[in-house]
């Protein structure tokens, strides 16, 4: 996909790349596999960068517009069970 990140022109080039590698997280749990606890250390970082809800709430509405996915409910199950490798469901209706 080929969207731009939401990120703040105040932050340095280091905040960027955290809150950057957030997002790839949220992308790979979409897209391919992730473990839930490097997408928590992610989101920790995230949080050090965006530490008001209010703040975050908006660039996850941002992200959720421009790449359509919803990193709040990613969060949400991950931190129901951290240790738990998430892989992409994929269909496996076959049509001939």
């Amino acid at each position: 996909m080929e969207y731009q990140y939401p990120l703040d022109l105040d932050w340095t080039n280091d905040e960027m790349m955290k809150v950057i590698h957030f997002f790839n997280k949220i992308e790979n749990y979409y897209e391919s596999s992730v473990k839930g606890d490097e997408v928590l250390n992610a989101y920790k970082n995230f949080k050090h960068i965006v530490p008001g809800k209010a703040d975050e709430k908006q660039i996850f509405k941002e992200f959720e517009n421009k790449s359509g996915y919803n990193s709040y409910k990613v969060v949400q199950e991950i931190k129901k069970i951290p240790i738990k490798l998430f892989l992409v469901k994929i269909s496996t209706n076959f049509f001939y």
